[in-house]
């Protein structure tokens, strides 16, 4: 189908998106405004080899929303299949993560940062699925963040058939290691009290210049979600939570204020480090204000 020559379908799938995801009417803006360009452009980009997407944006900047709305355009406009896979499925189990949290540090129980995702698990995922044939069966791991913990396999759901795109999004999709000098200051209370001796950030930045370098070299093109700056992403991570809390059971164990605060340090020093290097690295860049308006798009030229 041709999004040009349909906008009254156009309209329809996005009315049919923003009730599905509990959405406003200003997404159906946006989307039509930034989203849909992006996957006419995407489907342009797309050879008979599946392409390898990356979505980079900070906690709270809306790269999941983002991603299921290019599924939706590329699938009902273009007729492309795609996948969704967020770097958060690919969390190391709490078990797991128990484990290096005794070995290396003990700031490594809670998940997020670099050297707390199964990588190995990613790459081979993402290649599974590019080899993937019309007789295709393929697992997609699924987290709990609930439970903060991984789903069992059981329940996860299953790709089937052959894979045009990947939509692999995450807030250090694309990140880069930091240069050594950086590390030797904290920026936080968190790395102050907790990591004095910087080893828990030196094995994170390891990490990132090891086996997430490789994880990140399968991406094709990077998108960026640039978020204002750090004060504004806190804001949006306490807003994810509340989200969370009233989707959940009552009785749901989440985190208070302190907790949050605490959990969000964690992320910090990356966040503010993808938001100076990343802009320069990224494919396409949309810089959004606080109330996640895009104020600015810019695409590489020759990327898409």
């Amino acid at each position: 189908m041709s999004s040009l020559a349909n906008p009254g379908a156009v309209n329809d799938l996005l009315m049919h998106f923003l009730r599905e995801h509990h959405l406003p009417d200003e997404y159906r803006q946006l989307a039509a405004a930034y989203w849909l360009p992006l996957s006419n452009r995407l489907a342009a980009k797309f050879d008979d080899h599946t392409l390898v997407v990356g979505i980079n944006g900070a906690q709270g900047s809306g790269k999941s929303t983002m991603a299921a709305a290019l599924s939706m355009l590329l699938g009902e406009l273009h007729g492309l299949k795609t996948v969704v896979l967020s770097i958060d499925d690919l969390y190391l189990t709490r078990a797991e993560r128990s484990e290096v949290a005794h070995a290396l540090h003990p700031m490594f129980q809670t998940r997020g940062v670099p050297g707390t995702h199964d990588v190995r698990l990613g790459m081979a995922l993402i290649s599974a699925l590019k080899a993937a044939g019309g007789q295709s069966d393929i697992a997609i791991p699924r987290f709990d963040k609930a439970a903060d913990d991984r789903m069992p396999e059981a329940g996860w759901p299953h790709h089937l058939g052959a894979v045009d795109i990947i939509l692999f999004e995450g807030w250090c999709v694309g990140t880069t290691a930091e240069p050594a000098a950086q590390l030797e200051q904290p920026v936080n209370a968190l790395e102050a009290g907790e990591d004095d001796l910087g080893i828990w950030r030196r094995h994170v930045n390891a990490c990132l210049g090891g086996g997430y370098q490789e994880l990140n070299a399968m991406i094709d093109l990077l998108l960026l979600l640039r978020a204002p700056d750090f004060a504004t992403v806190y804001a949006w991570r306490g807003l994810q939570e509340d989200k969370l809390r009233a989707a959940m059971p009552a009785g749901t164990q989440l985190m208070d204020e302190r907790a949050l605060s605490r959990f969000i340090q964690h992320y910090e020093r990356l966040t503010r480090h993808n938001l100076a290097t990343l802009p320069e690295l990224a494919d396409v860049v949309f810089n959004l204000d606080e109330r996640h308006c895009i104020n600015g798009v810019t695409y590489r030229q020759g990327a898409l």
